[in-house]
């Protein structure tokens, strides 16, 4: 190779490679371990509150005036749902002293789906 046309590629080099890492990291090729630790937190606390919202959809069927409870629910407005949820103690979960509102968020979510 002659010299002069040794500069031009090397330039080329170097641009290509950070032209490169910028569409890489832009599109989401590269997962960097706090990236990932986010995920895995977001995913892990989705299956736990998809998990205990089942138990809330369930301590709900055991109310003996359920019937009632999900007519008052469907009339509370959306943005009381949850709160109603969490005073019926539906999303208070076996062995913990007070509500988790996500759960019980989610919980009123699926109750409004119900059918009865």
């Amino acid at each position: 190779m002659r010299k002069e046309s040794i500069k031009p590629f090397v330039w080329g080099i170097v641009v290509g490679a950070i032209v490169l890492a910028i569409v890489i990291f832009s599109a989401g090729w590269v997962v960097t371990s706090s990236s990932a630790r986010a995920t895995a937190e977001e995913m892990a606390e989705k299956a736990v509150v998809d998990r205990l919202a089942a138990i809330c959809v369930v301590q709900f069927q055991q109310d003996p005036n359920r019937e009632e409870r999900l007519k008052e629910l469907k009339e509370t407005s959306s943005w009381k749902r949850t709160g109603y949820v969490e005073e019926r103690g539906w999303a208070t979960m076996p062995g913990d002293e007070s509500p988790d509102r996500k759960v019980a968020n989610e919980c009123a979510r699926r109750l409004m789906e119900l059918n009865q």
